[in-house]
Parts: structure tokens; sequence; C-alpha cells
């Protein structure tokens, strides 16, 4: 059997639990903004019903697309500093953790260090910034345990809805940086109703490189072209773009937090659609 059959047979991850009810932390959800506008009302609903009959699979960046990581870990954080007695923030943990996250997969690409998964790597700057912030004194079993809740992030409230409308229409995956096993924690923890999970350690890269978005063409023996990546990033659109397949923005306010500026709208024509949550694409999809 060779890798792609396996692969096809191995990753069907149909039936998870029903979508949970779940709450981005550390902030109250805002009014979704208005996307800019873009054409006439006639004209982009065409274009949009174009998009929706010419694809077949949809695809999703996952961490503060799907998932909200920034309110998820910070809070883990905090509540760990609070039992262990330490004046620790929560916030600026997550945020640190996260900023290494660029650089930690760099050093695979670059070929510094072999093929590692994102465990492994969030593990490397875990154990730096238990250092730098003086979290003294955790087992072994805590350090683990703390890792892991990138296992554990919360969805945003209208990823499990919206992704089971889509799925109504589409094949539906991650296409995301996490491993299979990491993502498929995800699922089931966030009752995120996945066909199946596409991730790094398939390919053994990491976006942008081509081979990832690449994967669910090669897997699903579809034209690039039939494959909506769909992401709450410009630049995983603008990679995704350069090779072909279809892309939708769906924009994310508080990913970073309340107390940080909401990102700015692409400009108009930049992707394929302009979404203001989950459940806007699938109304802009028809489904």
């Amino acid at each position: 059997m060779n890798r792609r059959t396996f692969v096809r047979s191995a990753l069907a991850a149909g039936g998870l639990t029903p979508a949970l009810s779940a709450v981005a932390l550390g902030a109250e959800a805002e009014p979704p903004t208005a996307p800019p506008p873009t054409r006439s009302p006639s004209t982009a609903k065409e274009a949009r019903m174009q998009v929706a009959d010419s694809i077949e699979m949809c695809v999703c960046d996952t961490f503060g697309t799907v998932v909200d990581w920034h309110g998820s870990v910070s809070a883990e954080v905090a509540e760990l500093a609070r039992r262990k007695g330490w004046s620790v923030d929560g916030v600026a943990f997550a945020e640190a953790w996260r900023g290494n996250y660029g650089p930690s997969m760099n050093r695979v690409r670059t070929g510094e260090i072999p093929w590692t998964d994102l465990d492994e790597l969030h593990r490397m700057t875990l154990d730096e910034l238990l250092v730098r912030f003086g979290m003294e004194g955790l087992t072994e079993e805590e350090k683990t345990h703390l890792n892991r809740v990138w296992h554990r992030l919360h969805p945003w409230p209208d990823a499990p809805g919206g992704l089971a409308r889509l799925k109504t229409r589409y094949v539906i995956s991650p296409l995301s940086n996490g491993h299979v096993a990491l993502l498929t924690n995800l699922g089931k923890f966030g009752g995120l109703p996945w066909d199946c999970v596409l991730g790094s350690d398939i390919v053994r890269h990491y976006k942008p490189d081509p081979e990832m978005y690449l994967m669910p063409c090669e897997l699903f023996d579809l034209p690039p072209s039939a494959v909506l990546m769909v992401a709450a990033h410009p630049t995983d659109l603008d990679a995704a773009k350069r090779n072909g397949l279809r892309t939708a923005y769906v924009h994310r306010p508080l990913e970073r937090g309340a107390s940080r500026e909401s990102p700015s709208w692409p400009e108009a024509g930049r992707f394929d659609l302009l979404a203001t949550d989950f459940d806007d694409l699938a109304s802009q999809l028809g489904v």
C-alpha cells in the first residue's frame, strides 16, 4: 500500500462528538465588523457562487482561525500560576510561547535540526520560558501536561457550527502546522467535525512550504483550484494562492486578545472570499 492510499484510509476522522458550546477566553466577543466592499452586489454574488461550485474541499488553518490559542493558553497558565502562588502574567507567557512558533519551525526548515513535530518544538520553548518566568518546581508530569495545552485550545464560538454547515457540501479538514495527533485531539476537545485530519507530519514540512498546500490535492486527487484554503492570516492565504488554491479570509479581531488592535481587513480582490466568521463563510458558499 503506498503512502497516499494509506493516508486516505488511516486519517479518516469522521463522527466526532457534536459541536460543543465554547467561548473565547480572556475577552468578550465583539460584534463582527463587515468586510470592505468588493464588487456590485450582483457581481459579488456571482463570484461567490463560482467559487462555491468550483471547490470540492475546504482546508482550514487552525491556530487562531479555528481555535483561540491566545485566550486558551493564557488562561491555563494564569490558573497554574494561581495554584502555585507564582506572580506570572499568563498573557505575556502565552505570547512569548507563540512568539517562538515561527523561529522554531525555521530551525527545521533550514536543516538546523531534523524533522520535529510541534509538540517537541513547543516543549523546547516551554523549558526556556519556565526558567525565564521563574516557574520552578514543576514535575515532569506537570510540564508534559502544560505542554499539551496546545491540544486543549477552545474553538471560536462560530467554528463548530460553521464547519458543520460546510461539511454538508464539502470535505473539510484542518491544514495546519500541528501534527495529526495534536489536531485530532483538538477536534475531539472542541467538537470540530472534521472529515479527516491533515497535519504537517504527513509531508514533514511546515507552511508556507508548497508541500503543505499541495498535500490535500495529492491525497484527494484534486486540482489546486478545487481546494479552498481558509485562514485568518493573509500571509498563509498568499502562500496558498501562489500554489493555485482558492482562498477565503476569516476575520479574527480577538486572536491576540482584546488589548491588541484588531487586524486590518485585506484589500478587496486579494482573496476569493472575505468573511466575518465561519457562519458567514458558509452562507456565502450557499450552505
